[in-house]
């Protein structure tokens, strides 16, 4: 079964509370991946972001909600029971949403009043994931944003500054070390089929060769394209290579390039890979802003006195 959202956490998890026994997030959350029928690989399955574990994330997000809004209180910090509010919405619980939605437009006062029926349908909306997944989808949307801005710009250059770039990034990767001019653009013309070298030692006995296709995204590097540079890392006596390009390559280059034997090996790079590589190693890139989350420091708290 695919892990629940946080909204559809909520109503078991009212059921749960329903006998009066407060209790902590744990022993909540331990009842409630039985009742999903959660296996342990799901139950422990982390956010790609690294951001903990997604189920006892959205667990912890449907009881704040239910505390927000009334239907939960919490006695003493970390444990929460049911309240009256909590008991009378069970008994009409395709309400929920509404309800949560309504007690969170009236919690925010900066929205404008002519604008609550909107405001409620948009919290109905966002109630289909937590704040976090929401902040994390949101700046994943904007990556790939700048991804697609990365590239469209690269496109707007010449080849040949699009190989002096490779080449920069290869050495913003780490490749070349701490050697001095260790990456290089070869001639424009007969260039043999390499664009550009990294030296791996000081000597020279270690070489990446590079391919570089500044190609319209829709038009894919093929099977044959990599067999030439193959050819061109023969002529060069060099057992490595990266191919990069600002499209795609063909179903056919992948396979070739997956089949050849342990003593050539290939790197292929397409558009959307290369411009991950720029936005994470900040080639060309300038921070904008930064976002600080914070949460509250149990062992802080928790060695406060609690008013009985």
């Amino acid at each position: 079964m695919a892990i629940p959202k946080y909204d559809e956490i909520q109503i078991p998890a009212l059921q749960l509370l329903c006998d009066g026994k407060p209790r902590k997030r744990i022993e909540i959350e331990e009842p409630l991946s039985t009742h999903f029928k959660l296996t342990d690989s799901e139950r422990n399955q982390m956010y790609d972001s690294g951001n903990g574990p997604i189920f006892m994330d959205r667990v912890q997000w449907a009881l704040s909600y239910l505390n927000m809004t009334g239907l939960v209180s919490k006695p003493k910090r970390g444990l929460y029971e049911i309240n009256e509010e909590g008991r009378k919405i069970l008994k009409t619980p395709t309400e929920l949403k509404k309800y949560i939605a309504e007690k969170l437009q009236q919690r925010d006062p900066i929205k404008k009043k002519n604008s609550h029926s909107k405001s409620i349908q948009n919290e109905q909306i966002d109630l289909d994931s937590t704040p976090e997944e929401a902040l994390y989808a949101s700046y994943q949307g904007i990556r790939k944003s700048v991804y697609r801005e990365i590239l469209d710009t690269i496109l707007s250059k010449t080849p040949r500054e699009f190989e002096k770039l490779v080449v920069q990034l290869l050495q913003r990767m780490g490749y070349g070390g701490e050697i001095k001019n260790s990456g290089q653009v070869t001639q424009y013309s007969n260039d043999k089929g390499i664009d550009g070298i990294i030296r791996e030692d000081i000597l020279g006995f270690g070489r990446i060769n590079i391919q570089a296709k500044r190609y319209a995204i829709d038009n894919k590097v093929s099977r044959e394209d990599i067999q030439k540079f193959v050819g061109a890392l023969a002529v060069a006596q060099s057992d490595k290579g990266v191919f990069i390009t600002t499209s795609d390559f063909t179903k056919g280059a992948y396979e070739y390039s997956s089949s050849l034997n342990s003593a050539t090996k290939i790197v292929l790079i397409n558009g959307d890979k290369l411009a991950e590589y720029i936005y994470n190693h900040n080639l060309g890139m300038q921070t904008e802003r930064m976002i600080e989350i914070k949460k509250l420091d149990s062992d802080y708290w928790d060695n406060m006195i609690d008013d009985n």
